[in-house]
């Protein structure tokens, strides 16, 4: 894909494949069998969709990266980096009305998209827009229509509301699946552990995918975890548990696709351990103090493995031309830039004080306020 000396990582402008990091991209699908037949199994249209989310998640930061630098924004969080975490777990899913849930944290926006929203809806939420998700009230975003909780600050706490919501499936008989992903560091909050052990005593349909990107906010991982990994983690609670290459969109599918199945059949809950990298601050505002919290040579590693830049290599090793990735860029880059132009646009519809009073709940003087957000 065409990079942004301005707003990508310095270790993906100039990105070049390395035939070895290529190599071991297919050989990490290979090593599982059942993963490999999964991959195997994929039609061509759905892994050109693996790539337009891989794109739309990446175009979706850089757009609010641009806002930041133009002062449109005063700052943004990032996914940069962890992209095939994220959309390679949602794609695994039933997605649309009535089918799975998703809680993405705010580094996992790309969840949103894929699960149906469309991306105006997400950047006019940063705008704080009469017509953006919450009317303006909050920047996280989400759509339960679509499938998707809105995410809150306090990483960790979703755990336990996506354990509630699969609890309601599995009491209903109902055969979906709620996943929410939890960070490195918020793996250490009560809200996780009392969540996680809760799935796992009710045996529910959930997935909890620990996004281990090396560092919680300024904190890396060998300062607040002390085995080297997370590879017992699930066992430590008695449920199925798998770690998953993180840039890797094809691995992060399947493995998803086979707790979802596991899931769906009874089987209880499951923790898959994304491995993968924050390639920038914690958010726009700490870029310098991330590039001091880690030497460069660990910055050069994980650039080497941009998860678009390895999964185009792959797609033309499987026969999908040079042509056709650019056609599909361009398409997506123009949705991406309409998208934008209209959620500046959008600016002159800022919600007006009595709105506040609407889509909330409360007894105000005997009267129920509940007035549903329009996108």
């Amino acid at each position: 894909m065409k990079r942004y000396p301005a707003f990508d990582p310095p270790e993906y402008v100039d990105w070049r494949p390395d035939p070895e990091i290529v190599r071991a991209y297919r050989a990490t699908i290979a090593a599982d069998a059942e993963r490999q037949r999964i991959v195997a199994d994929l039609t061509a249209d759905t892994k050109l969709e693996l790539y337009r989310g891989l794109l739309r998640a990446r175009l979706h930061d850089i757009q609010l990266k641009r806002w930041v630098r133009t002062g449109v924004i005063s700052k943004a969080w990032l996914g940069t980096g962890e992209e095939a975490a994220t959309v390679g777990p949602v794609h695994a899913l039933q997605r649309g009305p009535g089918k799975d849930v998703v809680a993405p944290m705010i580094r996992n926006a790309a969840a949103c998209s894929e699960m149906g929203m469309p991306i105006g809806a997400m950047l006019r939420a940063y705008l704080a827009t009469a017509d953006s998700p919450s009317g303006g009230r909050d920047l996280h975003v989400g759509s339960f229509a679509d499938g998707v909780l809105q995410p809150i600050s306090h990483v960790g706490d979703m755990v336990p509301v996506i354990a509630g919501i699969a609890l309601t499936f599995k009491m209903k008989r109902e055969p979906r699946v709620a996943l929410t992903w939890v960070g490195d560091g918020a793996t250490k909050t009560a809200a996780a552990h009392e969540g996680t052990n809760f799935a796992a005593v009710q045996r529910i349909p959930a997935i909890f995918i620990v996004q281990n990107n090396q560092v919680a906010l300024g904190t890396r991982l060998t300062q607040h975890h002390v085995p080297d990994s997370f590879a017992e983690w699930a066992a430590s609670y008695g449920i199925r548990g798998a770690t998953f290459d993180g840039n890797n969109v094809l691995d992060a599918y399947a493995a998803t696709a086979i707790a979802a199945e596991r899931c769906r059949r009874g089987d209880g809950p499951a923790v898959l351990i994304a491995e993968t990298f924050r390639m920038g601050g914690h958010a726009t505002h700490d870029e310098a103090e991330a590039r001091d919290t880690f030497p460069a040579t660990l910055f050069a590693q994980w650039g080497k493995r941009d998860p678009i830049g390895q999964y185009e290599e792959y797609l033309e090793e499987d026969g999908v031309s040079i042509r056709r990735i650019s056609e599909l860029e361009d398409e997506v880059s123009t949705a991406v830039e309409a998208a934008a132009a209209d959620a500046l646009a959008s600016r002159e519809r800022m919600p007006e004080g009595p709105a506040a009073l609407h889509g909330v709940y409360d007894d105000l003087g005997g009267k129920i306020w509940r007035v549903t957000y329009d996108r």
